[in-house]
């Protein structure tokens, strides 16, 4: 990404620069911390180990590509092979998959792939995509959430998540000239458009449909405070998939649907740039933030930075995502050597009461990956 001009390069290197290179050291010192391990959330800075089959697992060996696009470590290289190798049995093993393939293998496969050309990895993402593309119900042109595994009932759920899925079937579209992987990912994403998004531009973070029929039922509060709230995660998400959906297509509404979002996100930030786990939280809940929901809005936000046209608004963008970097790290940073996480205060669903206000990998990789894309390197999905 070709930043504006000479004065945001010397903005970057002066806010940025010294802790790029610190995100990079300490994804360094983790290979032999976590190892062939699939992290999730830290407690006392210590990351726990989820397993390959849940939906996080990507993230890690995304962080080591990170690391080896930034430094041509081989040793980031072999570890995240290693870690492929490892979610073979959940590829293979089809019963846990489900919606999250993306986020999967995204930053594992397919990004080793595009970057070494390795003929195996351009296999498991591919059948991932397979798989996210048979997810696709006809009737209600979206793709489904989660398994009766998970939760029994939900075979009409579609989640705003799943636009960051959806990049998977655009790169496979692409890769093997099919465009039935293309067709699917944009049918998905109008019924985003058409289901999800609120007038006043936020999103919901469930909707359920009739299966069956495909009429959209009501919209449920997943993991914000309730249906009608703003999951600040979920802005998130529909900032970035949004403007990838439009990156990938064209089509203008998707772009504007981005750029709607960012603006009702940007102007519920409270001073330090990280947003409360949901923007219409109680007064008395305030003290619970999620830094992931910051990491990934800033990402998505420098993707809109390179994808508008004009100047003043390119400005706009870049500008705001260097002011919530700048307050991640400002405020949450994690200075500490001794530290496996980089970022504290992420939640994962407070409305169950489950990881609150501590550091989470995918807060991790995106606020890393927003800091190279600062370097000019592209984005992984």
């Amino acid at each position: 990404m070709k930043l504006v001009n000479d004065s945001i390069r010397i903005i970057r290197i002066i806010l940025i620069g010294k802790e790029s290179e610190n995100e990079l050291d300490r994804i360094g010192q983790n290979m032999e911390r976590i190892g062939e391990h699939f992290p999730h959330v830290a407690y006392d800075n210590v990351y726990n180990d989820q397993g390959p089959a849940f939906w996080v697992s990507g993230f890690w060996p995304g962080l080591l590509w990170l690391r080896y696009q930034g430094t041509k470590d081989e040793k980031a290289l072999e570890l995240a092979r290693r870690l492929e190798d490892v979610m073979d049995s959940v590829l293979d093993g089809f019963m846990t998959l489900h919606h999250d393939v993306g986020f999967m293998w995204l930053p594992s496969a397919v990004i080793d792939y595009k970057l070494t050309g390795n003929e195996a990895s351009k296999i498991r993402g591919l059948k991932a995509a397979s798989h996210l593309a048979g997810r696709f119900n006809l009737a209600g042109q979206f793709i489904r959430a989660w398994t009766d595994r998970v939760q029994v009932g939900t075979q009409g759920w579609a989640i705003i998540d799943c636009m960051m899925n959806i990049p998977l079937l655009f790169w496979a579209s692409k890769e093997t000239n099919d465009p039935r992987f293309y067709h699917i990912a944009k049918a998905h994403a109008d019924t985003v458009l058409r289901c999800f998004l609120r007038p006043d531009n936020t999103s919901a973070h469930i909707v359920s449909f009739d299966p069956y029929t495909g009429e959209k039922i009501e919209n449920l509060g997943g993991q914000g405070k309730d249906p009608d709230s703003a999951w600040s995660r979920g802005q998130a998400w529909a900032i970035y998939g949004m403007a990838v959906a439009y990156r990938e297509t064209g089509k203008e509404e998707y772009l504007t649907a981005s750029k709607n979002v960012a603006a009702y996100f940007l102007s519920h930030l409270p001073e330090d740039k990280v947003p409360y786990w949901d923007f219409r939280t109680d007064e008395a809940d305030k003290w619970v933030k999620d830094s992931s929901a910051a990491a990934c809005a800033a990402s998505g936000l420098l993707e809109l930075h390179s994808l508008v046209k004009e100047e003043a608004e390119k400005q706009f963008y870049l500008d705001q995502a260097l002011a919530i970097l700048k307050g991640i790290y400002d405020n949450y940073f994690i200075a500490s050597d001794d530290s496996q996480a980089m970022i504290s205060c992420g939640t994962v669903n407070y409305a169950k009461k489950k990881h609150v206000n501590v550091p989470i990998i995918y807060g991790d990789y995106f606020f890393t990956e927003a800091l190279l894309k600062l370097k000019g390197l592209t984005s992984i999905f």
